[in-house]
């Protein structure tokens, strides 16, 4: 079973959200690994509607624990209308980062369409980092660490309000899996407000197969899927294009089955490619990864499987 949705590409640039530079090239990479060509061969309609355009990165200090608010919700107010157009148009679309911030737009967008549509929403956060800091809590005010909190409903008003309803999903809305870098004040926080968090100790305990069947749990015919993949959720070792390494992450072989468990369900209905980093890359192998995975995610198999 897997999705037949047309697919429409959309290019967002920047890397305002970020510490370290360079996610502003992750689109481009993505496209030069071939993600296009890799959706097209399962007979999927594939659309480049080509990369959107914003304010550049200032490289400013923080200013009251936000960095580059303005240039924030201006990237994230567009990703939001692309995206909300995409799926209003019967589509499924890929957000080609950029950093992490840029969720915020694309998930607001997404749950927008549930509710206009009576769908059910589910988002998949695969993360090395929780990304549930506020202004208060965070280390360094880059707002790549705080999309989860904001679509929850914990930040500031320009950011909680970009889908016109707060919160955007609710905290029972969204898993995530992979975490192995949460700040203090993040741990409570998730703890507080009932975040389902699947982190790599948990995975190392009872195996990636049984993490993704609990956290596709109640996946059914009327749920949205949204998969909101920071490569960084990944070991460095095969992804070291990205700007916040953390060791300890998934192999190859345990990220794939993640996919490929998504795809039988045939529920994916859009999907962030978040932080990567050409800059940091080598010879785009962690494009070429990623790609790897989109084309898992539409059904990439070893074997012909039959589907009860």
């Amino acid at each position: 079973m897997m999705t037949t949705l047309p697919v429409s590409l959309i290019g967002v640039p920047t890397d305002v959200g970020a510490g370290t530079p360079g996610a502003r090239m992750g689109p481009e990479a993505l496209r030069v690994a071939g993600i296009a060509r890799a959706i097209a061969q399962f007979g999927v309609e594939v659309r480049d509607c080509g990369n959107l355009s914003g304010p550049a990165n200032p490289e400013l200090p923080a200013v009251d624990g936000f960095r580059h608010m303005r240039e924030v919700v201006a990237w994230n107010s567009s990703v939001h209308a692309a995206v909300h157009a995409e799926l209003k148009d019967g589509r499924l679309p890929i957000m080609l980062g950029g950093d992490h911030c840029l969720a915020i737009g694309s998930i607001s967008a997404v749950a927008r369409h549930c509710r206009e549509t009576g769908r059910h929403l589910r988002v998949l956060w695969f993360d090395a980092h929780a990304d549930f800091n506020t202004a208060t809590m965070t280390p360094s005010g880059n707002i790549h660490g705080m999309p989860g909190a904001c679509l929850c409903g914990h930040g500031p008003s320009q950011l909680t309000e970009i889908g016109g309803h707060v919160p955007a999903m609710s905290p029972q809305d969204i898993r995530e899996i992979g975490i192995r870098s949460v700040d203090e004040g993040e741990k409570r926080l998730l703890a507080e407000i009932g975040i389902e968090v699947f982190d790599m100790r948990y995975v190392d305990e009872v195996g990636i197969r049984q993490t993704m069947e609990q956290a596709l749990a109640g996946v059914g015919s009327a749920t949205h899927l949204h998969v909101s993949l920071d490569v960084d959720f990944l070991d460095p070792e095969i992804a070291p294009g990205v700007g916040t390494t953390v060791r300890g992450g998934p192999t190859y072989r345990e990220a794939q089955l993640c996919m490929e468990m998504i795809a039988d369900t045939g529920r994916l209905c859009s999907l962030d490619i978040v932080e990567l980093n050409p800059a940091l890359d080598l010879r785009n192998m962690t494009a070429e990864l990623a790609v790897d995975l989109v084309e898992s995610l539409f059904g990439k198999s070893t074997l012909m499987r039959m589907h009860k």
